[in-house]
């Protein structure tokens, strides 16, 4: 930020004036044009104005003295009101006041504004209305519900890990959101826990979550012999713990990514096992036939676990059980065979072996030939 031409301190006012912008990084000119303008407006307000006159107001930038002038064809004619110079101060302090305040908010929106998609650490300082407003260093961030975790009991002095998610124009002007849901939180988690993604030797290319209950991550190396699995769980699975601890116990399962759909699909339906995928790549569609015991597994409860693979691969996905297939085919021939048991048992042969009976037309005919 350039430093602002400054006018030269001969007094109490213009050092004031020097002080204020240097400290927040804004031209005297600008303040002076602001304070002018409020003055103008006290003048209305107080002394009342002819509307079809312009007026204009003048400051010395030494003293802060301030003169109001009705603007005429002629030139210029001074009406400033006795005792106008006690309120043209006061109008200058409140502007000078605000200017600062809104300098202040000025430099710490350019500030946050390059802090956009990283990790802050913050602490809650109060709620409005279903909003969260946290304490994040120089500034206060807002975090709107639809970016709180509904897992989450959020209470005043609690400390959290916040992802810094934009800045937004308000009713209240310019805000910085805050967010614990965004699925870039998890990224960034790993980005700090993990130096194999820090550094790029591992690169998370999609993350399907569902916050406060679970998250899919998909992981692929771009370095020979690196394990990307390995390195997100770390020994002992300290690294991906540590992400877990910061989700307040949010399941994470890290998957290998793959540019074949069946195996990516596969992998991201684990923890289930020995699956039959049949893909169509053109309607983004997927059959997967799994045995009983793996068909919880794969669809989840509350089909959480088919839902996030399904986000997580871009793939429609059927689930279907291959026993309960085979019991339905079954059914189709069992009513057939169960008539003829049912004969048998009675003592009567089934009606596919009986003897066809000779028509009566026949015995009449052998009478008459008698």
């Amino acid at each position: 930020m350039a430093t602002p031409q400054l006018l030269t301190a001969r007094t109490e006012f213009a050092s004031a004036l020097n002080q204020i912008c240097a400290e927040r990084g804004i031209t005297p000119e600008s303040v002076l044009e602001t304070i002018k303008s409020a003055i103008l407006a006290a003048y209305r307000k107080d002394f009342g104005i002819k509307e079809e006159i312009e007026y204009d107001v003048e400051i010395d930038p030494n003293t802060g003295a301030a003169k109001v002038y009705e603007m005429k064809k002629k030139g210029k004619k001074d009406v400033t009101p006795p005792g106008f110079g006690r309120i043209a101060a006061q109008t200058a302090k409140q502007v000078i006041l605000q200017k600062i305040r809104e300098a202040e908010k000025s430099a710490i929106l350019d500030e946050y504004q390059n802090k956009i998609g990283q990790l802050v650490s913050g602490m809650v300082l109060r709620f409005d209305g279903k909003d969260i407003i946290c304490d994040i260093g120089r500034g206060q961030g807002r975090m709107p519900v639809e970016e709180q975790v509904k897992a989450e009991k959020y209470t005043l002095n609690r400390r959290l890990t916040l992802y810094i998610l934009d800045i937004r124009e308000t009713l209240r002007g310019k805000q910085i959101i805050v967010s614990r849901a965004a699925n870039e939180l998890v990224e960034k988690l790993f980005k700090r826990e993990v130096p194999e993604v820090n550094s790029g030797a591992v690169e998370i290319k999609i993350v399907a979550r569902e916050p406060g209950c679970r998250s899919k991550v998909a992981v692929v190396s771009t370095q020979a012999g690196v394990d990307p699995v390995g390195s997100c769980v770390g020994q002992k699975g300290v690294r991906v713990q540590a992400v877990i601890d910061e989700l307040n116990g949010e399941k994470i399962d890290i998957i290998q990514y793959s540019d074949d759909p069946a195996r990516f699909i596969s992998a991201a339906l684990s923890p289930a096992e020995n699956i039959r995928i049949e893909i169509d790549e053109k309607k983004k569609t997927a059959v997967v036939l799994a045995a009983e015991d793996q068909l919880s597994l794969a669809i989840g409860r509350d089909g959480q676990n088919v839902r996030l693979a399904a986000r997580l691969t871009g793939y429609k996905i059927d689930i279907k059980g291959i026993e309960q297939t085979k019991t339905k085919l079954g059914k189709a021939v069992k009513p057939v065979r169960t008539m003829e048991k049912k004969e048998e048992k009675k003592g009567k042969k089934p009606k596919s072996l009986k003897k066809a009976k000779k028509p009566k037309s026949d015995k009449k005919k052998t009478t008459q030939k008698r």
